[in-house]
């Protein structure tokens, strides 16, 4: 079993502190655009969103770069080798969640690495909406998880 970013969104209260802990681990400076997970706010359904890197089984940011800059490593993280990017942007546009970003500012391709086995946003994340768990989902699993999830957080919202 591997360890993964887990999210509950009915936890979730829309500070962004994962955004800039993660930016501020990464690249020393508090900027939410430089982080690696994103926090997407869905005002008709009055909940957020901290969206992160699946670590798809099959990834197809890695399956698109031409110069093998992303390749899963001995732990199963998908990583990036900055040495061998070409930065022809493809991973960027292939993501089907938009986890991985560039930045004209850092000119570089970035997407979660899970901080090396101590994500930084769950550190700092204050209502405990992000953990990092041991996890088994198959893909079709967690886009099930996701669904029942944001079902779970709409229904809660209703209520109150």
């Amino acid at each position: 079993m591997a360890k993964h970013l887990v999210v509950d969104p009915k936890k979730c209260v829309s500070c962004r502190t994962c955004e800039l802990a993660c930016s501020f681990g990464h690249h020393d400076v508090i900027n939410p655009t430089l982080s690696r997970i994103n926090v997407f706010h869905y005002e008709e359904d009055m909940i957020s969103v901290p969206v992160v890197c699946m670590q798809c089984d099959e990834p197809s940011c890695a399956a698109v770069c031409p110069t093998g800059a992303l390749h899963r490593n001995e732990d199963g993280v998908i990583e990036h080798d900055n040495s061998k990017c070409i930065k022809c942007k493809q991973c960027v546009s292939a993501c089907p969640l938009g986890n991985i970003s560039y930045s004209p500012k850092v000119q570089n391709v970035f997407k979660c690495d899970l901080c090396g086995g101590d994500p930084m946003c769950v550190k700092f994340c204050p209502s405990h909406a992000i953990t990092f768990a041991d996890t088994d989902f198959a893909p079709d699993k967690k886009q099930e998880a996701a669904d029942k999830i944001k079902e779970a957080a709409l229904q809660t919202r209703e209520g109150e």
